[in-house]
């Protein structure tokens, strides 16, 4: 093990942490999450069907910038 790993590990903690933060306090204002155009729901008497093709498009183009900030410093 190194260093680096020590350091990513950190990285990704204190984003876990903030992301509960920011969950618990914002939670009434994060509804839209889960409801953008784009997403897909199927739902009928005794089937649900449900895939949040935007959402997760949006948040793979979140982590991507992220890393790549985190990455220039």
């Amino acid at each position: 093990m190194n260093s680096n790993l020590g350091k990513y590990l950190i990285i990704i903690g204190a984003c876990i942490i903030l992301a509960g933060i920011i969950i618990y306090f914002f939670h009434d204002k994060l509804q839209w999450i889960g409801k953008l155009p784009g997403d897909i729901r199927i739902e009928k008497e005794n089937f649900r069907f449900y895939f949040p093709l935007t959402t997760m498009l949006l948040a793979s183009l979140l982590v991507s910038l992220l890393i790549r900030l985190l990455k220039h410093f």
